[in-house]
């Protein structure tokens, strides 16, 4: 196995009667990197955590996981933490003492010493001796990674990390994933949340009905080669419209959701990414000023619908 690589999957299915969850999918996982795993509902992101977890069992092909192939039996492989349809907490205990049975649990191979580090690392000291009947979604799942992080993983998957969460725990829950990377852990996050996907990982894999559609760089998907909607706000819009009807590989249009419509500093055009640097480069020398830029729909979200509406249409 490649040494940089903290997960390598090739070839694997995973069935469950007669519904075929993963269809011989590969997968590369670089340490030091923040994966992400996306797909619509039934794309077999859950599954595919819960084998790198090892809470199932592939049907075939090889997955090899922090230098290792993984074997036939059901067990978390050693140096792999996280959690799968949200952390499995006891209500009735404190978040101190949800902690301490993990650490418990986990033996020699836990940070028994350091339940109040992580406590701290996820930004819920302040709470640490309430009760987890009493928490929200968000802390509930900052809870999950403090018990994930107990274990000092080199390889560190979740699921939906971002559920519930205020933009403060968002916020400090991104801190933690970042600085984890920069040390060496291989994070794996599944999630609908494009904006904390492109926010957070360096690659990402879609999926969709059980295969592979795209795996690499989410730069690869930054609009290069597919035109998108982008909302232009500007004090002159009739200026702006008319430089953009003019710049070859813009188009103006009014499919916005109602955007443009409302506000009146708002104009909407569709370009790839080269006519747009020639759209504004023409504001500028017009002396039009451009006080926002960006996308009505994410590069990642425009790239996940058009691979994930193609994969469904040629099933």
């Amino acid at each position: 196995m490649d040494t940089h690589l903290a997960v390598r999957a090739r070839g694997v299915t995973k069935s469950f009667g007669d519904v075929v969850a993963l269809d011989g999918i590969d997968l590369d996982v670089a340490q030091g990197r923040i994966h992400g795993l996306v797909g619509p509902n039934g794309a077999g992101k859950t599954t595919a955590l819960g084998l790198l977890l090892g809470l199932a069992v592939a049907d075939s092909g090889t997955l090899e996981i922090l230098g290792s192939p993984l074997g036939r039996g059901l067990a978390a492989p050693g140096g792999v933490g996280g959690f799968v349809d949200g952390p499995g907490l006891y209500p009735s205990l404190t978040a101190r003492q949800n902690l301490a049975a993990v650490a418990a649990l986990r033996g020699r191979g836990a940070r028994t010493g350091g339940v109040d580090d992580v406590l701290a690392e996820v930004g819920l000291t302040d709470v640490a001796d309430d009760r987890v009947r009493g928490f929200s979604l968000g802390m509930r799942q900052r809870l999950g990674l403090a018990a994930a992080l107990l274990t000092e993983p080199r390889l560190l998957l979740l699921d939906e990390p971002s559920n519930g969460l205020d933009p403060a725990g968002k916020k400090h829950v991104h801190g933690v994933l970042t600085r984890l990377a920069a040390d060496g852990v291989a994070v794996v996050l599944s999630s609908h949340r494009m904006d904390d996907l492109e926010a957070l990982c360096s690659d990402v894999t879609i999926l969709a009905t059980g295969r592979v559609v795209f795996s690499g760089p989410v730069s690869k998907l930054a609009a290069e080669d597919r035109a998108l909607d982008y909302r232009l706000r500007t004090p002159d819009p009739q200026a702006a419209r008319r430089i953009a009807s003019g710049t070859a590989g813009i188009r103006v249009v009014d499919e916005t959701g109602g955007a443009a419509r409302t506000d009146s500093e708002v104009l909407v055009v569709r370009a790839l990414v080269a006519a747009l640097d020639e759209l504004v480069a023409a504001l500028v020398r017009a002396g039009v000023a451009v006080r926002e830029l960006a996308p009505v729909v994410s590069p990642l979200e425009a790239a996940f619908l058009a691979l994930t509406e193609q994969q469904e249409a040629t099933r």
